[in-house]
């Protein structure tokens, strides 16, 4: 290859890199830019914050008077136990649910299998509003409405669980859960002993995928619970409002980064394990 040839081919790799590299970090400040402005919103005073005049680095810092109000106005530790009580809760259950039946739908050949797959997929396409009116009506009814129950039993069976893990537990060979059946072991006894403890990329990605979604969940929660002492976070952040007098932005926006940061916090321990389940189940 002649020097004018490499010369050319290495130019255009550095420009594929930096245009590649310069839409990731574009996306990338977009994605943070709401983060970036509550965080600053929470350390600046209410005169700054309404005035016509845009600043975004606070001339005053304000934020010790800011998360101060915060946590005058609501009860926010309450509200975190209450998120991670609910949490906790559901993806407990989730795994215990949707493992045995991933590994069933990958694993094993019994009638009524690929029909049964099918309404797995199907039930990715069903938005959690639909069954919320007749669920409501059977906790009325049961009288569970403002329990720890009646926030978590709607999403104790995940078919996106049973999808994620299906596809982990298909690429799992199957000459080690042959020799298991042929030392004696049971199916329940493979898939707790020998599946699992190989599948904690897969449940690291789903875990993070669940504690986001119900921990930022407001729609059910504000259907089913009433009593303030059962708020999640997202609910709780509704007492920020002041009818009278308005909200407090600074406040508001402190009180949203105190309920936020468990979440970045955990994403940011989980994140290798998040990264290697999406790759290792395929999904892209």
């Amino acid at each position: 290859m002649k020097p004018s040839t490499r010369t050319s081919t290495r130019l255009r790799r550095v420009a594929s890199l930096v245009l590649v590299h310069g839409i990731l970090l574009a996306g990338a400040f977009v994605m943070l830019l709401p983060l970036i402005f509550m965080l600053l919103t929470s350390i600046k005073p209410p005169a700054e914050i309404f005035e016509a005049t845009f600043s975004l680095w606070p001339r005053k810092f304000h934020g010790v008077e800011n998360f101060k109000a915060a946590l005058a106005t609501a009860p926010l530790l309450l509200f975190l136990m209450n998120g991670a009580i609910v949490c906790a809760g559901i993806l407990i259950v989730q795994l215990l649910v949707a493992i045995p039946c991933a590994y069933a739908l990958a694993k094993l050949d019994f009638p009524g299998k690929p029909l049964l797959f099918a309404l797995v997929v199907l039930g990715l396409c069903i938005p959690v509003q639909a069954p919320a009116l007749p669920l409501y009506i059977a906790f009325a009814k049961l009288g569970v409405l403002n329990t720890y129950f009646s926030m978590m039993a709607p999403f104790f069976c995940s078919v996106f669980a049973v999808f994620l893990l299906r596809q982990f537990f298909k690429g799992y060979p199957d000459e080690i859960i042959q020799a298991a059946r042929l030392d004696g072991m049971g199916e329940f006894e493979i898939v707790w002993r020998i599946v699992v403890p190989s599948a904690g990329p897969a449940i690291a990605a789903f875990s993070v995928f669940s504690v986001v979604a119900h921990w930022n969940d407001l729609y059910w929660p504000m259907i089913v619970v009433s009593d303030s002492k059962l708020a999640t976070p997202p609910l709780g952040m509704m007492f920020f409002a002041d009818s009278e007098s308005g909200s407090n932005y600074g406040a508001l926006s402190a009180g949203a980064t105190v309920i936020t940061a468990p979440l970045v916090i955990a994403f940011l321990l989980a994140r290798r394990r998040f990264i290697a389940g999406i790759t290792m189940t395929g999904i892209k």
